[in-house]
């Protein structure tokens, strides 16, 4: 006997899959579309073809926030993501591919499909950018952990639709089944009463002679029912925030402790990813010579929702001569001023030492 009854009861609650998957990764992919790609050199934004192409439009059928939600999507499902240049210079997302790899050579990308259209070329590795995940548990969860979850999911969902589902039965003298005719009538007539106790929460029929109809079910409130249900969706929830470094109170709404949340969702989940993406792109639009020289390629996450947010500790980190006021622009991330002023070091009086205080030293 083979258990395919079992894999179409699992694929039946594939939607809580979905729904948790499609939670976590639409949270991860709405925070990285907030982002800025920059060229940086000398502290300079340089906006040229490339920062067009990755903040405005990458290709011709696609904005940048769609572009690169297709990116998170495919790296985090998939695992790996490849991106090609076409001959227009458009950044094209490969649906489909086979890589070859090699210990001395470079490795090669052919049978490289975009929708309904497949290169005849082979792309070479450094003349594309493949990211990597490199998160092999997050696959091993979903197809292995899923089986376990999907089922208790299912046996728990049809458990509570039987112990709330209405039984009854109706007693039909065998007169009433003498002939084609009447038996279809006496059909019919089930068949009515049947739904009309499906689809009205009050329902009023008439009975015939010789029928006779019995209740059975019993009354049981479904509160408990649904509270269960939920319970194995957000276990399962639950673990997939974990195997993505998201705080699991962040994405339940729980404010409690939200900044601190927050910083961790940064720290482990989103920095990361936009380590690997702005390592791969580094190393395919520059050549080593420029990196070293300062020419790079940096991604501008959000920091701060409000530049006053932030005024207080910008004035501290200038007053305690921590910084100048164009480095501290380059950290926030605007581009510094060519003004002489902004490059000078200021200390405030709260700051300076003994011999500096007015009247000099102790006699």
């Amino acid at each position: 006997m083979l258990d395919l009854d079992l894999l179409e009861e699992t694929s039946d609650r594939i939607y809580m899959k979905k729904l948790a998957l499609q939670t976590c990764i639409d949270l991860i992919a709405k925070t990285v579309l907030q982002s800025e790609f920059r060229v940086r050199e000398n502290g300079t934004t340089i906006k040229d073809e490339m920062y067009y192409r990755l903040n405005v439009q990458p290709n011709m059928n696609q904005t940048a926030s769609e572009f690169w939600q297709q990116v998170i999507y495919k790296l985090i499902y998939d695992n790996e993501c490849l991106i090609i240049q076409s001959d227009s210079k458009d950044l094209l997302i490969a649906d489909n591919f086979s890589r070859t790899e090699y210990a001395v050579f470079t490795d090669t990308f052919s049978d490289v499909s975009v929708k309904n259209y497949t290169f005849n070329r082979v792309f070479k590795r450094d003349e594309c950018i493949y990211l990597r995940f490199a998160n092999e548990s997050l696959e091993r969860l979903v197809s292995g952990l899923f089986e376990d979850y999907g089922n208790l999911f299912g046996r728990i969902v049809d458990f509570q639709m039987r112990k709330n589902q209405v039984r009854a039965s109706m007693l039909i003298d065998a007169i009433m089944r003498k002939d084609k005719e009447t038996s279809d009538k006496t059909d019919a007539f089930l068949e009515r009463v049947r739904s009309r106790l499906e689809k009205s929460s009050f329902a009023l029929f008439p009975l015939q002679k010789g029928v006779e109809y019995n209740e059975h079910s019993k009354n049981q409130g479904v509160t408990a029912g649904v509270d269960e249900v939920n319970k194995v969706y957000d276990g399962f929830l639950e673990v997939i925030a974990k195997a993505l470094s998201i705080p699991v109170n962040l994405l339940r709404g729980d404010m409690a402790d939200i900044d601190g949340q927050v910083k961790n969702y940064f720290r482990f989940c989103i920095d990361p990813l936009l380590k690997i993406i702005s390592t791969e792109l580094n190393a395919r639009v520059f050549e080593k010579s420029e990196y070293l020289e300062g020419k790079k390629l940096e991604i501008r996450r959000t920091t701060y929702t409000d530049l006053f947010d932030v005024a207080t500790a910008v004035d501290k980190l200038i007053a305690a001569h921590m910084y100048n006021p164009n480095e501290l622009r380059d950290k926030l991330g605007d581009d510094t001023v060519d003004n002489e002023e902004m490059n000078r070091y200021v200390r405030t009086k709260n700051y300076t030492d003994d011999d500096g205080l007015e009247g000099g030293e102790e006699e």
